[in-house]
């Protein structure tokens, strides 16, 4: 089955209204329109990469009634240490907790995507994992950086793009990945679905 591709007047729909999703789909010039998703993380079962692409797949379907015969996208990212899952943080103490677990370690940062063909199919889905590893954090530091706000709303409590870059030693693997999507291996996959003719898109 042949479907539209995305385009100005057909963009994709983005399951989600994180502001670094939005944010990384304009940086590519992709056009798309937001469409959050109520979904509870807490409700998808295996491991890390199997649980954020099961969340990814339920974010999608969850906007699929509202956004039919589109082109749409769900994402999920976690923070994984040592075998735990480090989810957004609910208060000063959780970031604090989180913070000083991945204090001196290296983390994967595991974000599962899925792509809903126009007709309410899964097209793709996949996980991309990326190794962080963080700088030794002393308290004082923790203390200044929860005091800027930014731990809020992000998975294990920092923000790659933001003020917490300062606590990154390395990475390895997609930056964009961290941030909250796979941008090359999304793109990638749209070409290969057909969701786009071509990369970048003409202005």
């Amino acid at each position: 089955m042949s479907f539209q591709a995305i385009n100005k007047e057909n963009p994709l729909i983005l399951a989600s209204n994180s502001p670094r999703r939005k944010r990384l789909l304009q940086q590519i010039g992709l056009p798309f329109r937001s469409l959050p998703s109520q979904v509870d993380e807490n409700q998808a079962p295996g491991e890390p990469p199997v649980k954020a692409v099961l969340l990814a797949e339920k974010k999608a379907k969850a906007v699929y009634a509202q956004s039919k015969d589109r082109w749409i996208l769900g994402a999920d990212t976690m923070v994984v240490v040592d075998g735990r899952i480090l989810g957004k943080p609910r208060d000063h103490e959780d970031i604090h907790s989180m913070l000083s677990r991945l204090s001196d370690k290296e983390h994967e940062v595991i974000t599962g995507f899925c792509v809903l063909d126009p007709s309410g199919e899964v097209a793709h889905s996949e996980a991309i994992t990326t190794l962080v590893k963080m700088k030794r954090l002393g308290k004082g530091e923790i203390n200044a950086y929860v005091a800027t706000g930014e731990p809020f709303g992000k998975a294990g409590s920092y923000a790659i793009q933001g003020v917490g870059a300062f606590m990154v030693e390395s990475i390895s693997g997609s930056y964009t990945n961290v941030v909250g999507l796979p941008v090359c291996a999304l793109v990638k996959s749209l070409l290969a679905l057909g969701a786009l003719k071509d990369f970048p898109l003409s202005p």
